[in-house]
């Protein structure tokens, strides 16, 4: 009961920022035009600090000798990620097939999982430095493969700023650092504001979301209820529950388990909706996905994390 109670405040925290963040925009405390450039701040700049401040400080290659396969595990459940999608995307209706399945296969990877292993472990937890090697290509893998879930010409292009992200720059950079044992070297009081500066990031991307979610209702058009419900069930429900399933039968070590527990159990990255209308896709359903899969979540996600831990625990 305690860990549900735990995981329900670390997601209720979330979607509390989030509404904050809707509430904002919505009584103009601050313009709409201004997500568009907090979004570079809390990706390009805030985040990467997070990262490094992370691993600089708390990683330690010795004691989880595993480590580089982090990122081969990442490309595991994104394989069975696929699989799923492809096996669900029939019960959605042909006109939003495309949306639901882009919303169904990318999960939001990073930002939900550091406020849940934040609660469950701490900030300063090993846990955060495996995620953040888990996800290392995660960013450049999303930019680089979004367009294949849409036909339309003119959208194959890739964005190389986006693939080579300082995200992956950071830490490939930050790891480095640790392996070669000079982190020792960098001045404290450095890493301690790089640290406060990484410490804007979960905050800063909920409240973009929020008013971006307020700014898209404007003109969400026709509720989709049923399909809403569809994705929800599969999404927040059976995902987790595969992915239980199949860590029963691999066993792996618990920080990979757990990671991939969290990941199958979250909403869809927050940036669905913007590469579904550069593609010429129905960003106001995606919308309706996002949203209805991260309200449900506050209890899906608590479940889920409890179920995980009654077979597996905490070394």
């Amino acid at each position: 009961m305690g860990l549900f109670v735990t995981t329900f405040e670390s997601v209720a925290v979330l979607l509390g920022i989030g509404v904050l963040g809707f509430w904002i925009i919505k009584r103009r405390v601050l313009p709409g035009d201004i997500l568009g450039f907090l979004s570079p701040l809390a990706l390009d700049i805030a985040l990467p600090c997070l990262i490094f401040a992370n691993i600089v400080k708390n990683f330690s290659p010795g004691e989880f000798p595993g480590w580089w396969q982090l990122p081969l595990w990442c490309f595991f459940f994104m394989a069975v990620a696929c699989a799923l999608t492809f096996l669900t995307a029939f019960i959605a209706a042909r006109d939003v097939r495309r949306e639901f399945s882009i919303s169904m296969f990318y999960q939001n990877a990073i930002f939900f999982p550091i406020a849940i292993i934040a609660g469950m472990h701490g900030d300063e937890s090993p846990y955060m430095v495996f995620l953040f090697l888990f996800t290392i290509f995660y960013p450049a893998f999303f930019f680089s493969t979004y367009h294949f879930f849409f036909q339309t010409k003119g959208n194959r292009t890739l964005d190389w700023r986006k693939i080579i992200h300082p995200v992956l720059l950071v830490t490939l950079g930050a790891i480095i650092i640790r392996l070669a044992g000079v982190h020792d070297y960098i001045p404290g009081f450095i890493v301690s504001a790089i640290s406060m500066v990484g410490g804007m990031t979960v905050p800063l991307i909920m409240l973009i979301l929020g008013g971006n979610i307020y700014l898209d209702f404007q003109k969400k058009g026709a509720l989709r209820m049923a399909e809403m419900i569809k994705f929800v069930v599969i999404k927040n429900i059976v995902f987790p529950l595969v992915f239980l399933g199949i860590l029963l039968l691999l066993r792996p070590a618990y920080p990979v388990a757990l990671l991939l527990l969290l990941e199958s159990a979250i909403p869809p990255v927050t940036a669905v909706p913007l590469v579904t209308e550069r593609c010429g896709g129905n960003r106001a359903v995606v919308n309706q996905f996002l949203l209805a899969s991260f309200l449900f979540s506050l209890i899906s996600v608590s479940v889920m994390v409890s179920l995980f831990s009654m077979f597996f625990s905490s070394p």
